[in-house]
């Protein structure tokens, strides 16, 4: 008896998603709630598991197709049993799968080099389609070729842990002279779809990736906040002795206690907290003719993650502790790096702060995250001169932005909320008694 696997539900107001790879092939053996496929939305990558355990006998839609929630993908006989696949899926699966079972991970000297994996995403053409999303990601982490490494995983399948021995391996082998011949670069220019020019000696390529559904709804969002909301943003610079000497101070007994390092978001997302009391509008949303209240502060936190930023929300943040704010931001953290965030993870959202000096940022003017109507950016920490007491001296300091819309917070708004902010940072101690 054969069973339809449909597509589960992906979250509100979120009605169809990508196929973006098969995970398992027709004839393959699936156990219940075993991942067949991996489907891409405008927020999140998400599993389909097999309802039942049995063969998967029939792929009803390919990669790349747009499928609605609800929609048979595949289907799966619970009666039947594994068996070799026909010889068309064996030749598909042999452009994606080149490593036998049991081969201990190392590059294989008989592949034909593929184009490095964009930081942005895959070649067309890199044979990585079939990759669980935590080796895809390794694989683009590491700029590594999948198609010349050995899997040791069931049926000879790459595993997280034979990508970065390929890796170690890489680095470690001496780099040849010449990687591809100008004829074999010709001809996979062709296959790849590559606009390709020679000039002399020197061979110049065009890569072209389709934009994945994530990237395209980031696009599409902020281009919306910028035809939409009257942009505006307003800086200031904080000293950030105070909060540095607290966290030297008290991280060792922090760590210990809680089980998580003390970070500088902690004492970011209290001051935010302080400073909404006193300016509410900046916490605030518009909904038509209607300004939005809220009493509650729900920080949208922007995590760099494999395919783009995401903003998951750290909820009623205003109410939590300083272990609480850091131990909720470093599963954030640690989901989005695994591509595992889900779409109830970034719902909602009163307000955003985006750390740009992880990265290395010195100043920047960020985008709201509509319909929120604020976002704080911070930047890199660097010692300055600085007048304090009739004096020059080093300190680390800090540039804050505050971009708002103009529609529903006014500038002396903006500018205070901002400076309640620096005040907070500079003297942690108003955390403390609420000033």
């Amino acid at each position: 008896m054969a069973t339809d696997v449909e597509v589960p539900a992906l979250g509100e107001s979120i009605t169809e998603g990508t196929l973006a790879q098969w995970l398992k092939k027709p004839g393959e053996a699936v156990a219940a709630d075993e991942p067949i496929a991996s489907l891409e939305t405008d927020k999140v990558s998400v599993e389909v598991p097999s309802p039942i355990a049995g063969v998967l006998t029939e792929q009803l839609v390919q990669e790349g197709d747009t499928v609605a929630v609800g929609a048979a993908i595949a289907r799966i006989d619970e009666q039947g049993s594994a068996a070799a696949a026909t010889p068309a899926q064996a030749a598909a699966a042999s452009t994606t799968n080149p490593a036998g079972a049991g081969e201990t991970p190392a590059l294989r000297e008989d592949a034909e080099p593929t184009p490095a994996p964009s930081p942005d995403g895959p070649p067309q053409d890199a044979g990585i389609t079939t990759l669980s999303p935590a080796v895809r990601r390794a694989v683009l982490e590491h700029h590594v070729d999948p198609t010349r490494i050995r899997g040791t995983g069931k049926d000879g399948r790459l595993t997280k842990d034979d990508v970065i021995a390929a890796a170690e391996a890489q680095k470690a082998a001496p780099a040849p002279t010449s990687l591809v011949t100008p004829a074999k670069a010709g001809a996979q220019s062709k296959k790849e779809d590559l606009g390709s020019r020679v000039r002399g000696n020197d061979e110049r390529n065009e890569e072209r990736v389709k934009m994945s559904r994530l990237r395209q709804t980031i696009a599409r969002r902020l281009k919306d906040a910028q035809n939409t909301a009257a942009l505006l943003t307003t800086f200031n610079d904080v000293d950030m002795t105070a909060v540095i000497d607290a966290r030297a101070r008290y991280k060792d007994l922090f760590e210990k206690k809680h089980g998580i390092r003390l970070g500088f978001m902690g004492f970011f997302v209290k001051a935010v907290a302080l400073a909404a009391k006193d300016v509410p509008s900046v916490n605030a949303s518009l909904e038509g003719e209607e300004i939005v209240y809220h009493d509650y502060l729900d920080v949208s936190v922007a995590v760099s993650a494999p395919k783009g930023l995401v903003v998951p929300v750290v909820r009623d943040a205003d109410a939590m502790s300083f272990a609480e704010i850091e131990k909720a931001i470093a599963g954030y953290g640690k989901k989005a790096k695994e591509g595992t965030l889900t779409a109830d993870d970034m719902a909602g959202g009163t307000f955003t702060i985006s750390n740009g000096g992880v990265f290395g940022s010195l100043l920047s003017t960020p985008i709201i995250n509509p319909p929120q109507s604020a976002v704080l950016g911070m930047h890199r920490i660097e010692e300055r001169p600085v007048a304090k007491d009739g004096q020059v001296v080093i300190r680390p300091m800090m540039y804050l932005a505050l971009s708002y819309d103009h529609r529903l917070i006014d500038g002396r708004e903006a500018v205070t909320f901002l400076v309640r902010v620096k005040e907070a940072i500079e003297d942690p101690t108003r955390l403390l008694i609420d000033l």
